[in-house]
Formats: C-alpha cells, sequence, structure tokens
C-alpha cells in the first residue's frame, strides 16, 4: 500500500486553518513566501489564482511529495482591490468606500503536489452587498472587531455580518477565506478524500 502523502495548507492565515481542519484530514501549515504585487490591469480574478498558485508551488518546491493547498482572496470594488487595511484608520476609510455597495469577493484555492505532477487551481465569485452605514456605526464596528487583516475590514462570520443586507456565493466558506467545496473537489482529485480517509485531530492549530 502506498504510503499517504502528506497535506500542507501553504498559508499563515488563522482563518484557513481553522477552516481545512473542518475537513479532518490531518494537515501541516507552512508559510510561503510570496510577493504579492498587483500586475498592471490584473483583474481580481486573476490576481486570486495567481497568488494562490504561487503560494501552493512556493511550498511544493520545499516539499515535492507533499500535497499542498494555497489559497488568496481579492476584494474589488469596482475595479478597486481592497486589500487588508492593517490598521484603524485603513478601515474606516474601507467600510465608508462599501457603505451601501457592493463589493465582489473572489477566493481562489490551488492545489500542487510536485511527486504527482498534479497543479490544479480554481476560485468562487462572492458577491457582498454592504448596508448604508452612518460613520458612527462604523466607528463602532472597528471599536468593537478591529478586522486589519481581513481584505474589505469586516468579518462575516462574526460582527461583520451585522454590515451587510446580502450574500451571494455557492460557498458560504469562500467569503471566510477558502472555499472548502472546491478544496474538497481538489483534493479527491489527488488521491485525498476527506470521507475515505481515518479521521485525524483535523492538523495542527
Amino acid at each position: 500500500m502506498a504510503t499517504p502523502r502528506i497535506l500542507i495548507l501553504g498559508s499563515t492565515s488563522p482563518y484557513r486553518r481553522e477552516l481545512l481542519a473542518r475537513l479532518k484530514i490531518p494537515f501541516e501549515v507552512v508559510s510561503p513566501l510570496v510577493d504579492e504585487t498587483v500586475n498592471p490591469g490584473e483583474s481580481s480574478q486573476a490576481l486570486a489564482m495567481r497568488l494562490a498558485l504561487a503560494k501552493a508551488w512556493a511550498v511544493a518546491r520545499q516539499f515535492p511529495q507533499a500535497v499542498v493547498i494555497g489559497s488568496d482572496q481579492v476584494a474589488d470594488l469596482n475595479g478597486r482591490t481592497l486589500g487588508k487595511p492593517g490598521n484603524h484608520a485603513n478601515a474606516v476609510a474601507q467600510l465608508q468606500a462599501m457603505r451601501a455597495r457592493t463589493i465582489h469577493f473572489e477566493t481562489a484555492v490551488a492545489v500542487v503536489c510536485v511527486g504527482l505532477d498534479f497543479e490544479s487551481v480554481e476560485t468562487e465569485a462572492v458577491e457582498v452587498r454592504m448596508r448604508d452605514l452612518s460613520d458612527d456605526e462604523i466607528e463602532r464596528y472597528v471599536q468593537l472587531e478591529p478586522a486589519y487583516d481581513c481584505a474589505g475590514s469586516a468579518k462575516c462570520e462574526g460582527l461583520g455580518i451585522s454590515l451587510m443586507t446580502a450574500i451571494r456565493s455557492d460557498d458560504a466558506t469562500a467569503l471566510i477565506g477558502l472555499p472548502l467545496i472546491k478544496t474538497a473537489q481538489l483534493l479527491r482529485r489527488v488521491g485525498i478524500d476527506p470521507l475515505a480517509r481515518p479521521q485525524g485531530n483535523g492538523g495542527r492549530r
């Protein structure tokens, strides 16, 4: 019997670690070193796919026999890419720009295994409609939930859901940071089926 391949999540995101743990497949976590500079004229979907693949390959080259997952999310507001705010002032500015608007998120997941000569990437689109928030509501939200590490400054799995009027997607996990439906599909294609393996501890946290 072939030795099961190690599964590695190439990400520093605690949200992606928690999501992948839902599949109950043991996995390791390795931080990818990737330049996330946006190329001129690059669409949000193309950027998310490129960076997801780059993250997966950055780790796969170090562990050629492992199956590596890379992922990236890009928020787009009328052609303007919204990154992680990083601080209070940027978070407030992002939310002010987003109020009463629809934001398009592209969340990409890539799976790479050098030993199997396997590479594939998928994206999941999400539309989020924001409420017409007052400046006071925005300030109170950022004080209560400073989501400085989330593109768009609002965590749908937390208090940020109160800022929204609608979320449209085929996969509810995509907005959090890792589309698990497509992740499971890609893993099955590379020979890792969550329902066919002994249930582990869900990987490292």
